[in-house]
C-alpha cells in the first residue's frame, strides 16, 4: 500500500495547549511534507476541525475550553469522520473506553517518540483512505490546495510558496475577516518574531497578481477574500 506522505500535502490540525510541544510537532510534521495548522484550546480546535479541511487531527486531552474528549465527541456527533490521534500526559489519564466512545482512532502517551507519532499519523491516513486536498473556488479564483496552483479566469497565476500560503488561509475562510495574527500563526509559525506587517507585504503582492479588488482590508481587523474584484 502506498505511503501517505503526500505528493500533495495532507493537512493536519494540532490541538495542543503546550506551545513548545505544539511548535515542535508542527515543525517536524511540516518537514515530513504535511501542511499543519495549530491551535491551543479546545473551543478553537473544535471550530477549526469543524471546517472540514483537515485530513487528520492530533488532539490533546487536557485542554482549556473544551477537553479533547468533548471535542472528539462533538465532531463525531456532527458527522465528521476525520481521524483523531489523541495525546495524553501520562499513563492513566486516557480512559480507553471513554476514548472509544467519543470516536478517537488512536492515542499516544507523553512523552512519546516522534518516530512513533509519524508512524501513527501515516497509518491513520492509510486506514482512512484520505485523498486529495480540496480545490477552493472563490469567484474567478481557483485555489488547488493539492497542486499548490492558482487560476484566475482559467489562467494560471505564479505565486511564491509564502504567497500561496497566505492566499490559502484567506481562501479557506473566504468572505470572513482573517487577522494578521492568524495569518502569521498559520504561515510563519510560532517561531517568527519579526514585524507583524510582513503580512501586508504579501497581501500587496497578491493584489498585484490577482487584482486589487479580491482582497479587502478591514481596518483594524484584517483581510477578507471576496469573490469578485
Amino acid at each position: 500500500m502506498p505511503d501517505p506522505t503526500p505528493a500533495r500535502p495532507f493537512r493536519l490540525l494540532i490541538v495542543e495547549d503546550e506551545k513548545r510541544l505544539a511548535r515542535a510537532l508542527a515543525g517536524g510534521l511540516r518537514a515530513e511534507g504535511y501542511t499543519v495548522d495549530v491551535v491551543h484550546d479546545g473551543t478553537e480546535g473544535l471550530r477549526r476541525a469543524g471546517e472540514g479541511t483537515h485530513d487528520l487531527i492530533v488532539l490533546d486531552i487536557m485542554l482549556p475550553g473544551l477537553n479533547g474528549y468533548r471535542v472528539c465527541a462533538a465532531l463525531r456527533a456532527a458527522g465528521s469522520d476525520v481521524p483523531v490521534l489523541m495525546l495524553t500526559a501520562k499513563d492513566g489519564e486516557y480512559d480507553e473506553a471513554e476514548g472509544l466512545d467519543t470516536g478517537a482512532d488512536d492515542y499516544l502517551t507523553k512523552p512519546f517518540s516522534y518516530v512513533v507519532l509519524v508512524a501513527r499519523v501515516k497509518a491513520l491516513l492509510r486506514r482512512h483512505g484520505r485523498t486529495a486536498a480540496p480545490v477552493l473556488r472563490i469567484g474567478a479564483l481557483t485555489v488547488d490546495q493539492g497542486a499548490h496552483t492558482v487560476l484566475r479566469d482559467g489562467a494560471e497565476v505564479t505565486l511564491t510558496a509564502k504567497e500561496f500560503a497566505v492566499l490559502e488561509q484567506l481562501a479557506l475562510r473566504a468572505g470572513e475577516v482573517v487577522s494578521k495574527a492568524e495569518i502569521l500563526d498559520h504561515v510563519w509559525d510560532f517561531a517568527y518574531e519579526g514585524d507583524l506587517n510582513i503580512v501586508e507585504v504579501y497581501v500587496s503582492a497578491l493584489r498585484r497578481k490577482l487584482g486589487a479588488g479580491h482582497i479587502v482590508t478591514v481596518r483594524g481587523a484584517g483581510y477578507r477574500l471576496v469573490a469578485d474584484a
